[in-house]
């Protein structure tokens, strides 16, 4: 018998690559006053080629700006822009820009089908080493956030980053943690869990995370999670096929965003989906798109983006895979 793997067809937008925080590993930053990357007219003309392809996902993905900040209202603003312009194409806006205030979450979510934020690792410990340079990775800070979305019925995608010098307590407190959230609010819709992999830009000296680690850690959430989150891993970043395989029979059924650059990896490129297919179909997994919002929340989001998860969700049923409009 096949089983289903899933996997959204997206595209990223990045309105700036501009962060105020500092992580050791990270690849995506850039230095404050370096502006915003993309225009709204960019971001437009960028959206238009892609509205006859099989994208159903757009991910506004951005570096933080200090709450405290004078850039702060326009950068909030652009996001916003952002997606309702992708709104208007009639994509579905998945936004990850990091710490949000109460209000900004709130107006996010009338124009996001989702949101997410990854807690990387609770353990403080990591404020003198990888995070000392970076404000907004205090984990009290971060745990607030999923405890917000819950409270705003917002669905959500957190995650784990692995390698960068956690313990394996230290995964299961946050493991743990997460499940707390998910029981009290039930919001959580994915939990990724990432392998640190070395990029061109970041300072961490480091070695990748040992991939053959991963199963065991799949299978360890597996046991802690509930049932109703489900696991991601990206496959661009576990680049042995076996262990992709055996960390979907350990639990994970999810492969993330599929698009053409990772941008917080750009170091690392999608496979494709017939390249998955090559991997999975042998070993009896089918590769089965998704939405960024999952049916069991659709009742959570406002009638407008209701009717337009809807409107998506009968054209992915025509056209299971990624063609080259998105290349």
């Amino acid at each position: 018998m096949t089983s289903q793997i899933t996997y959204s067809a997206a595209y990223t937008v990045v309105p700036t690559y501009e962060c105020f925080n500092r992580c050791d590993y990270c690849n995506f930053r850039k230095d404050i006053g370096s502006g915003f990357t993309l225009s709204i007219p960019e971001a437009k003309n960028t959206l238009s080629q892609l509205s006859q392809s099989e994208v159903s996902e757009i991910l506004i993905l951005s570096g933080e700006v200090a709450q405290n900040s004078p850039m702060r209202d326009e950068w909030f603003s652009r996001i916003l822009e952002m997606c309702q312009l992708a709104l208007s194409f009639n994509f579905l806006p998945h936004s990850n820009v990091g710490i949000l205030s109460w209000s900004e979450m709130k107006q996010l979510k009338q124009v996001n089908v989702s949101l997410g934020l990854m807690l990387e690792q609770l353990t403080p410990k990591l404020l003198e080493t990888v995070h000392k340079n970076a404000p907004s990775k205090i984990p009290e800070l971060r745990v607030q956030q999923l405890e917000w979305a819950g409270q705003l019925q917002i669905p959500f995608t957190t995650g784990l980053l692995l390698g960068i010098g956690e313990t394996r307590c230290d995964r299961l407190e946050t493991l743990n943690a997460i499940a707390s959230y998910q029981e009290n609010w039930g919001h959580i819709q994915e939990v990724i869990l990432q392998p640190h992999s070395q990029g061109s830009q970041q300072s961490y000296s480091n070695d990748n995370f040992a991939l053959f680690e991963l199963p065991e850690i799949v299978a360890t959430a597996r046991k802690i999670l509930p049932d109703t989150i489900t696991i991601q891993i990206p496959p661009n970043l576990v680049t042995n096929p076996t262990i992709l395989l055996e960390c979907l029979d350990a639990g994970a059924r999810d492969l993330g965003g599929i698009s053409p650059i990772d941008e917080v990896n750009p170091d690392y490129i999608h496979p494709t989906y017939e390249s998955l297919v090559q991997i999975l179909e042998p070993a009896g997994w089918s590769l089965t798109p998704r939405l960024p919002v999952y049916p069991q929340y659709y009742s959570w989001l406002s009638p407008s983006l209701q009717q337009k998860v809807k409107a998506k969700e009968k054209a992915l049923r025509s056209v299971p895979q990624i063609t080259e409009a998105l290349d």
